[in-house]
């Protein structure tokens, strides 16, 4: 079962692996659940729990994963931060088949290279490393795959007075192109793909209406709230699959407290390839820069840095 999932697995990798919030200008930018943000900072998501079912190919049957992540990220310097991540799998078949254990452990190094707080723009540099053989055999991959990737937030608060009601918006986008280690798979036979990792997000701040464009008098918890929906897509560049998209659309909602944030989406498969029915995905995530300032905002390239998210 573990080799028949291998699309799914790389699918879903892009559901647990999102690290970092920020300010730019007047903006602040959540910790998106499946696109990589552009921010580097001092966070851990304590744990992602996303569930999705893969239809029947061949004589395989259909089959729910369900995931748990856990992720941390620490800033390192005012612009370079680290992370790393663990996701727990379970597999289950309509067939009454069962597979489960611990995924290959994904590192990452980011650097933040670009912010301007006028037209709350900012973008970073990003390589992940997903580290074969470190997971369950039945699972997890025996080879590495390196991801180097662009990523850039844009808020729409430089927008005109005609266009105020737009200035909460900002989006979120991500470009990479994942690298596998190894360019044939030794047990089956199959090309190995190199895939291109993209996706973006849309999202539309309430607090950001209510401190910056026009106070509509909207209750706590509603004025914390940031509906959104996310985008996350993977394309082979060779193989079977070459050309051939799969992902979700996720629509949703944060909310973020001062030391927490809350997510909730829906997973819409875009094809049959990506999934089937609607799956769903949570997140608990805290800001430690915030929990724990003596602690976490200090660096030791850049001494103490501010927490990242506004008070």
């Amino acid at each position: 079962m573990g080799k028949r999932i291998y699309g799914l697995v790389g699918l879903l990798l892009l559901s647990t692996n999102a690290f970092a919030h920020g300010v730019v200008g007047d903006r602040f930018f959540p910790a998106t659940l499946t696109i990589d943000d552009p921010f580097v900072a001092d966070e851990m998501s304590l744990i992602t729990v996303g569930t999705l079912k893969s239809p029947a190919s061949g004589n395989s049957p259909a089959t729910r994963e369900t995931d748990y992540g856990m992720d941390f990220s620490k800033r390192i310097s005012r612009n370079w931060g680290i992370g790393a991540a663990a996701t727990y799998k379970d597999f289950k078949g309509e067939d009454g088949s069962s597979v489960e254990g611990f995924d290959n452990v994904d590192t990452n190094i980011q650097y933040q290279f670009f912010k301007n707080p006028d037209h709350e723009v900012v973008s970073s540099l990003k390589l992940d490393w997903v580290m074969g053989g470190t997971g369950n055999v039945q699972i997890a991959d025996k080879f590495s795959r390196f991801t180097p990737s662009w990523l850039l937030g844009k808020g729409f608060g430089d927008l005109p007075e005609e266009a105020k009601y737009l200035r909460p918006l900002a989006l979120t986008g991500v470009f990479g192109t994942s690298f596998p280690t190894h360019t044939t798979d030794l047990d089956t036979g199959n090309t190995i793909p190199k895939n291109a990792i993209w996706g973006f997000t849309a999202q539309y701040s309430l607090q950001y209406l209510q401190s910056n464009v026009k106070d509509i008098g909207l209750p706590w918890p509603l004025s914390r709230m940031i509906p959104l929906m996310e985008f996350p897509m993977q394309t082979p560049w060779n193989g079977d699959s070459k050309g051939h998209t799969t992902g979700t659309v996720n629509p949703g909602v944060i909310w973020f407290g001062r030391y927490i944030q809350l997510a909730l989406e829906a997973q819409v498969p875009i094809n049959a390839a990506s999934g089937k029915g609607v799956g769903a995905i949570g997140q608990i995530h805290l800001y430690l820069d915030d929990i724990a300032p003596k602690i976490f905002t200090w660096t030791p390239f850049s001494g103490v840095l501010g927490p990242t998210q506004p008070k």
